[in-house]
C-alpha cells in the first residue's frame, strides 16, 4: 500500500444521499478476485444519463470525490473501494460513512475524510462555480484546502497512522514477523505451525 501523506486533485462532486455499494459497483461486475480491471465498472448503473459526474469532460481524471451522506451503504463488498481506487480516487469527502466501507478505506489506502453537510455543500457550491476545481487533502494534518478555505476533517487515528505509514494488513502481520517467529520456535513440534 501507498503511504499517504497529502493529495492535490481535481475534485468531482456527486450530490446523492445513500449511494450504496451496489450503486458504487454493481454486482455483475464482482467476478475478478484482483484489486484491479474495475474503472469502468465505477457507477455503471448511474452513468451514461442525468449528465453524471463522471461522463462529464470536467471532471475527467477526478481524484477526490465529493459524495453526499450515507456513502458506502450496503453490502460490505470490498470491491467498491477498489473500484473507487482504480478509476484514480485517492480521496472520498462525505458527511457519513458506512462503517464497513469506512474501513475497508482504510485498509486499502483510500482516505475517508468526514467533514459535516454544510461544508461538503460549501464545497459542492465551489466545484459548481469552477468546474475542474483542484482540491488539497492534507492526511498529517486533516485538512482539506478548497477555493481558498480550509476545513479540519474526522478521520480514525489509527487509520490514519496505517495511511501515513502506507501499511495495509500484511504489512501490520510482517511488523510482527520477529515475534511470530520467536513465539513457532518455542512451540512444541506437535503442534501446528504457521509456515
Amino acid at each position: 500500500m501507498q503511504k499517504f501523506t497529502a493529495h492535490t486533485g481535481v475534485a468531482m462532486p456527486l450530490k446523492q444521499t445513500n449511494v450504496d455499494t451496489d450503486q458504487i459497483i454493481p454486482s455483475k461486475f464482482l467476478k475478478r478476485i484482483g484489486r484491479t480491471g474495475f474503472q469502468d465498472a465505477l457507477f455503471a448503473d448511474l452513468r451514461g444519463h442525468d449528465q453524471f459526474p463522471l461522463d462529464m469532460p470536467e471532471f475527467s481524471g477526478a481524484s477526490v470525490l465529493v459524495a453526499g451522506a450515507d456513502f458506502g451503504t450496503g453490502s460490505s463488498r470490498e470491491h467498491a473501494v477498489w473500484a473507487l481506487m482504480d478509476h484514480g480516487f485517492k480521496v472520498v469527502i462525505s458527511p457519513r460513512f458506512a462503517d464497513i466501507f469506512r474501513g475497508n478505506c482504510g485498509k486499502a489506502g483510500l482516505v475517508a475524510a468526514q467533514l459535516n453537510q454544510e461544508e461538503v455543500e460549501e464545497i459542492w457550491r465551489a466545484i459548481d462555480t469552477h468546474p475542474g476545481l483542484q482540491i488539497t487533502v492534507n492526511l498529517a494534518y486533516q485538512r482539506i484546502i478548497c477555493a481558498e478555505r480550509e476545513y479540519t476533517f474526522d478521520i480514525d487515528n489509527y487509520v490514519k497512522w496505517r495511511l501515513l505509514q502506507g501499511l495495509d494488513d500484511i504489512d501490520l502481520t510482517e511488523l510482527a514477523a520477529a515475534a511470530i517467529e520467536s513465539f513457532e520456535a518455542q512451540r512444541p513440534n506437535f503442534l501446528p505451525t504457521t509456515r
